[in-house]
């Protein structure tokens, strides 16, 4: 057998590959140190700011283990694995993916806007194990399909790599459940090692990630939020760089803030990020600019896939100079010469805050961060912090919904529900309805969360299908064969019928489907998705019990709801604080500016040597005539919560399917505040 190497020749590898495929000289900060750990098959996390290098920490070991499979001799090339990055936005994965292809890496992704022959080819590629590295988004993991076919690809997973692992962290600022099963699919599909990585880990959210991940202290790499940009990583690196972190202030709402953002992207040409709070705010701060002749572009969630995927790709080729956009554009572009990043309104927190500054200037060059501070960020800090909080009656209504589906079950067996029926029924959103599941799954361990199913499978049946299902012999294809009904163009299989009938698991049936479309011979539909359960102890009966339950659920929703507006609060805090605005963001993540030094020089406070002064929140006395306007649009008195959240101006479900939004008490109280309105919608339900 051959010998294995070393740490030291992996290092030595690593370091032929950095130079080789990607151009660079030698590595940076803890970028060996990560890539050595995964190369001698520990599990590590990267804390890495925006720009620093992150991805090179898996992607070069991605690289590397074909070579090393050929040096020890235990797997053949045709077992060589994959590399699966869990990457939460499409255009992350796109830009990376694009970046590894003129490399001559084989790379792709996995997501909503390939196309049938491009599914067919990535599994393709998988199979004959000619792909290295492969993106995905987390809720591609509650796929049943590519959860059976990665199981099956030879070789296995060689690395996990968890992006945006902050997520992870149950409390966290931008805790999504959807990572709790990047976790457990680490285990279920026994993958070799895991990496995660992030830009944003304070202590206890990195002490969070660990958990989760089995990962050892000595296997933390981590180095300062203030970025060196593009240099050999020494302390005089970090303070050549001028990342210039500028707040301007407005005493009201109507001083003119456009006036100032044309000045200032006159005066400071080159690619700029505008960064604002709503989608209709991108919409028209584009046509703003674009009036006064900037070549500018919105970008947003509720535009189109190709049109989000036209703005990215014109702006990284500099077709477009300045994209006006939502916190989602930006996330894993590695464009070097971003020369400014514009916040129209109040980042929602800290860490939000330093990764997207940290856009800024990657090519070492002088850059612009210009923070525009107006009363209105009281509101925007309100309307994000506050939606996410339901009633304890809705809350209540959809635990007894749960309770009532699971009624008869016992540990071991399985209930289901639609969740977007769910947040229709009980006026709770997406966000919030998924941590209620993730608290009752992982505070009280009632049940655990398994694959969703689809309720509906319907597939076109390619030239090749009926010659390969007839010749195909085992029960899975002949259940098929005889379940499938066609109608039309379509052949409709009740997945769950057909495997009872041949006696089969659904699985299996799943299984043998996603085969056939994997190979193309069907083009396979999937509709109504499902979250399944799998209940793993008693749950409560009485009422007392319940009412228990649902008082400890609310207290977290609570807490999280204080937490939210309290990280509003330390944005605000940092950028009118007495002290360096870098200082300030380095000791926020536990650390410390490079050199022990005391301020960074070019920010407004080193410029200034004062605090900037913030502005006069808006403040409107309630007044009876005021609240009987909102209780007139609507005859709901059974939530004062949702009456304060029409007059404040945020959106929910139940705002959306009464058509509140559109009328004229919605945010007609907008300068009152939350909680007055909240006491007295309180008194009018209470008095109906």
């Amino acid at each position: 057998m051959k010998r294995q190497r070393t740490s030291e020749g992996h290092l030595e590898l690593a370091e032929r590959i950095l130079k080789a495929q990607f151009g660079y000289p030698s590595f940076r900060h803890e970028q060996a140190g990560a890539i050595q750990s995964i190369l001698g098959g520990d599990n590590a996390l990267v804390i890495f700011p925006t720009g620093a290098g992150k991805s090179l920490c898996y992607q070069i070991p991605a690289i590397a283990f074909p070579e090393l499979d050929e040096a020890d001799g235990r797997r053949a090339p045709s077992d060589a694995g994959v590399t699966l990055v869990v990457s939460p936005l499409i255009a992350l994965m796109k830009d990376q993916v694009d970046a590894l292809k003129k490399r001559g890496i084989p790379a792709d992704s996995i997501d909503s806007s390939k196309s049938w022959d491009d599914v067919q080819r990535i599994y393709a590629s998988l199979r004959e194990s000619k792909l290295r590295i492969l993106y995905c988004a987390p809720e591609r993991l509650n796929n049943e399909g590519f959860v059976a076919t990665i199981g099956d690809i030879p070789g296995g997973i060689r690395l996990l790599a968890v992006d945006e692992a902050h997520c992870v962290s149950e409390w966290g600022y931008s805790f999504r459940p959807e990572y709790l099963k990047v976790a457990r699919f680490a285990d279920e599909v026994k993958a070799e090692r895991v990496i995660c990585l992030t830009a944003t880990a304070t202590p206890q959210v990195a002490k969070d990630i660990c958990k989760a991940f089995n990962i050892k202290e000595a296997c933390v790499f981590k180095t300062s939020v203030y970025r060196p940009n593009h240099g050999s990583g020494s302390v005089d690196d970090w303070i050549k760089v001028e990342l210039g972190l500028e707040v301007k202030g407005f005493k009201t709402e109507s001083s003119n803030r456009f006036e100032e953002l044309f000045k200032f992207l006159r005066g400071h040409p080159g690619p700029t990020l505008v960064y604002v709070a709503l989608q209709q705010q991108a919409e028209n701060h584009a046509k703003a600019l674009q009036g006064k002749g900037f070549n500018a572009a919105a970008f947003h969630a509720g535009m189109k896939m190709e049109d989000k995927q036209s703005v990215q790709d014109r702006f990284m080729s500099d077709k477009i100079q300045i994209v006006c956009a939502t916190i989602a554009f930006g996330m894993g572009i590695d464009k070097p010469d971003i020369r400014n990043v514009v916040h129209w309104d109040l980042a929602n927190t800290v860490e939000e805050y330093s990764q997207q500054i940290g856009r800024a200037g990657r090519d070492g060059k002088k850059s612009h961060c210009m923070f525009y501070l107006a009363p209105s960020a009281f509101y925007m800090r309100e309307v994000f912090a506050r939606g996410d909080l339901p009633s304890r009656q809705s809350l209540k209504g959809l635990i007894l919904n749960i309770l009532d589906q699971a009624r008869g079950l016992g540990v071991g067996q399985v209930f289901k529900f639609s969740h977007y029926q769910q947040e229709r029924d009980y006026d709770i959103r997406p966000s919030p309805l998924s941590i209620i599941y993730a608290i009752l799954e992982l505070h009280f361990g009632f049940f655990r969360a398994i694959t969703p199913e689809y309720t509906t499978y319907k597939f076109e049946a390619m030239g090749s299908y009926y010659c390969t299902i007839k010749d195909d012999k085992s029960e899975e294809a002949k259940a098929i064969m005889s379940s499938a009904k066609k109608k039309v163009k379509f052949h409709d299989i009740d997945v769950n019928t057909a495997a009872r009938a041949a006696g089969l698991g659904r699985n299996d049936i799943v299984k043998k489907i996603n085969w056939l479309y994997e190979r193309g011979h069907i083009k396979l539909q999937t509709k109504g998705l499902e979250h399944r359960y799998l209940i793993q102890k008693d749950l409560p009966q009485s009422a007392a019990h319940i009412e228990g339950v649902i008082d400890q659920i609310y207290t977290q929703l609570q807490t999280r709801e204080t937490d939210a507006l309290n990280r509003g609060r330390e944005v605000m805090d940092l950028i009118t604080g007495n002290r360096c605005f870098a200082l300030a963001l380095a000791e926020h993540f536990g650390m410390g500016l490079p050199g022990g030094k005391p301020s960074c020089g070019h920010c407004t406070f080193c410029f200034t040597k004062r605090p900037v002064k913030p502005p006069v929140k808006p403040q409107a006395t309630t007044t009876a005539a005021s609240i009987q306007g909102v209780l007139k649009a609507t005859p709901v008195r059974d939530d004062p919560r949702f009456l304060t959240r029409v007059a404040y101006g945020i959106k929910s479900p139940r705002v959306t399917q009464l058509k509140l939004d559109k009328s004229a008490v919605f945010r007609s109280m907008v300068n009152h505040d939350f909680e007055d309105l909240l006491r007295e919608f309180t008194k009018a339900c209470d008095a109906a």
